[in-house]
């Protein structure tokens, strides 16, 4: 792979599926059922949607614009497109440190999901009483080791299939790996929708209360579906450009990224089918909080006729979906050195694997040896460290770069923008709300941004 040919995808259906399964990750599958959970269900589903498509989708279709007009990833992006004598191109820095970050605790927490595998399939939690769950989990964090070596596989793995390529290596593995998410996803919704009991589930889940969301706070609510349409997309990074940087101009993309959201919003809703039912059917609180994966559910598993094979494929399928997001940002992080400083393949992901395997250790360490260190006060950690810094900072920040830059015009202006975004078959971006992605949506985002730091230190 030499500096000067670019690597390019070999189908549409690839670039869908690695999009998607960049966008598809824990904040799906992990983090969406229990913020629902915890916002009262139905009501908090559909301000979530809203947001996704008022606020998150016109984002992705920037963040896709800036990367196919200028074929580079986001090192290279804003220094290719932006006018003479700006600086956006300083965001190619905050954004690839962003993308080190998000796989800096991210490769700690698929190791979980994948060490999960292992021992639901071996029967280490079978028999468990629902303490016994909960202690085993405190266990393994504790144990530095088996943090670390999980990470390490992790790490290994995604860097091994960057290191293969992006058309043998990464749109290969993502359309496997994307199948086999739906088709766990869909097996295991049946399974839990036809439990003795569901039903209690269902409705909480699909029947909007309004009244439950107003007693969880309502501005809460609002904010925090605004953060979760906003996450889940992972834009603002360039994690999303890259791809937008490897695919042609057939299609408009507005059309990529309607379709990318579908996939993302069909995931988080069918992980909600599988939670939310199973949890009534065995009298589980579905606010249980970022455990919930790993200390609620393990208990129905428990209860359940043929748990253990049930358990071992939600947790397959979690590794899954953690699993094509590491390797997306990986691509990006690889890709980065491949671009902007001329590394061969094979360089970039030597020195890159090197550098991941340093950077996770304080994530997996956190709650061992470094679990007196707690930066945002007691009972937190690094990971929640690392996460804050991403989430409520570069993740927003870098958002509102991409929406400046794509409607203001001393960036790569309104013009440009929509030249790319409506370049190819399909649906067309709505140029009539230009107002709206000028003015309100830059705000919006400033307020979220602004409430994070609020809810974090103030509230």
């Amino acid at each position: 792979m030499h500096h000067g040919e670019r690597e390019s995808l070999g189908s549409r259906l690839g670039f869908l599926f690695i999009s998607a399964g960049c966008a598809i990750g824990l904040g799906n599958v992990w983090r969406f059922p229990y913020i629902t959970g915890a916002h009262g269900g139905g009501a908090f589903v559909i301000l979530y949607l809203l947001f996704l498509v008022f606020l998150a989708l016109p984002i992705m279709v920037m963040e896709f614009a800036v990367g196919r007009a200028s074929q580079q990833n986001i090192g290279g992006s804003f220094r290719k497109l932006e006018p003479p004598g700006t600086h956006w191109h300083l965001h190619g820095y905050t954004g690839i440190v962003g993308n080190y970050l998000l796989m800096m605790f991210y490769t700690t927490v698929a190791g979980w999901m994948m060490a999960y595998c292992y021992y639901t399939a071996s029967g280490r939690l079978a028999g468990l009483t629902a303490d016994g769950v909960d202690a085993f989990f405190g266990a393994t964090l504790g144990n530095p080791g088996v943090q670390v070596g999980w990470m390490v596989v992790v790490t290994v793995i995604g860097m091994a299939v960057c290191y293969i390529g992006l058309r043998r290596g990464v749109e290969t593995v993502a359309k496997v790996m994307m199948s086999g998410l739906f088709i766990l996803l869909v097996a295991l919704a049946i399974r839990a929708v036809t439990l003795p009991g569901a039903e209690a589930g269902i409705s909480f889940y699909l029947k909007p209360d309004w009244n439950r969301l107003v007693d969880s706070g309502l501005w809460t609510s609002v904010y925090a579906a605004m953060g979760q349409a906003f996450f889940t997309l992972s834009i603002g990074i360039g994690s999303m450009a890259i791809f937008g940087s490897y695919i042609p101009r057939n299609y408009s993309l507005t059309t990529e990224s309607v379709t990318v959201m579908i996939l993302d919003l069909v995931a988080a809703l069918l992980a909600g089918l599988v939670i939310f039912p199973a949890c009534f059917a065995y009298n589980v609180n579905p606010g249980g909080g970022p455990g919930l994966v790993f200390v609620t559910l393990p208990n129905v598993f428990n209860n359940m006729d043929g748990g253990r094979l049930w358990g071992f494929l939600f947790f397959l399928f979690m590794t899954f979906a953690a699993l094509t997001t590491v390797i997306a940002v990986f691509e990006n992080i690889v890709s980065y050195a491949i671009d902007v400083w001329h590394f061969s393949r094979k360089k970039s992901v030597l020195l890159n694997a090197v550098l991941m395997l340093i950077l996770g250790l304080p994530c997996a360490l956190g709650p061992n040896l470094l679990a007196s260190w707690q930066p945002l006060g007691p009972g937190t950690g690094v990971l929640d460290l690392e996460d804050f810094i991403l989430s409520n900072n570069i993740l927003p920040l870098g958002s509102l770069v991409y929406l400046l830059f794509c409607t203001s015009r001393y960036g790569w202006g309104w013009d440009n923008f929509i030249a790319e975004a409506d370049m190819g078959k399909g649906r067309k971006f709505p140029q009539r709300m230009r107002w709206y992605f000028t003015y309100v949506l830059p705000l919006i985002v400033l307020l979220i941004f602004v409430q994070g730091y609020i809810e974090k230190f103030f509230s």
